[in-house]
């Protein structure tokens, strides 16, 4: 007997979730290659070997496909950069650590064209519409939330009185782009430990000093 009451909008079936995040994940690395313009049904069903129409059967159009792949792009980045900053300390140390987990996940090769949002940000700029937006809410998110970490370090006198949060976050969030290019282009690995020096140069932090727990006031 089936027991989702009448008139209710059935749930999805557990191994269509499954199939879905796979399609997804797929989705997200084909666009940090080809562009989330280049991504399309038709190729996606070629790179996960299965039918046009079984893709159809998960996404109606291809920009519902590009939306829920900027979103499955975005809990990716979730996991890989925001939650391990948010594990460390408030302050300082969230800083350095949303830098190096973004310089980790890229070094950890976990999507083949490096960040799928610096792309996309630059690809889906011109193009006004729904991806656009999504894009764009996700980049200022991001942006806001290293703000955010450079309020709480001015608030702890871990920066000079006169640090601005918007300028820090503007500047850093600059560093880890630079990174992401520089990386891509040149699939070396020195470029992301240079940016690691950079950041704590920037934000006046010893190398070693905060994998040595010292006091960061």
């Amino acid at each position: 007997m089936d027991d989702e009451a009448p008139g209710l909008p059935r749930r999805p079936r557990a191994d269509g979730q499954r199939t879905r995040q796979l399609i997804l994940r797929e989705a997200v690395s084909l666009a940090t290659v080809d562009g989330l313009e280049g991504l399309s049904i038709g190729n996606l069903a070629k790179a996960l070997g299965i039918s046009k129409s079984g893709l159809y059967a998960h996404f109606g159009s291809k920009q519902e496909l590009q939306l829920a792949t900027v979103d499955e792009a975005g809990r990716i980045f979730q996991a890989e950069v925001v939650e391990p900053a948010l594990a460390a300390p408030a302050g300082l140390a969230q800083l350095v650590a949303v830098c190096d987990a973004f310089f980790d996940h890229l070094q950890r090769r976990t999507l083949p064209g490096g960040c799928f949002f610096a792309g996309a940000a630059l690809e889906m700029g011109t193009r006004p519409g729904p991806v656009k937006e999504r894009v764009a809410g996700f980049q200022g998110a991001f942006v806001g939330l290293i703000r955010q970490f450079a309020a709480a370090a001015l608030r702890q006198q871990q920066l000079p009185a006169a640090e601005d949060p918007d300028f820090l976050a503007f500047e850093l969030n600059g560093i880890i782009l630079a990174a992401d290019t520089n990386f891509v282009l040149h699939d070396d690995t020195g470029v992301l430990d240079l940016a690691r020096q950079v950041v704590r140069r920037r934000l006046g932090v010893a190398p070693a000093q905060l994998d040595a727990g010292d006091d960061l006031r």
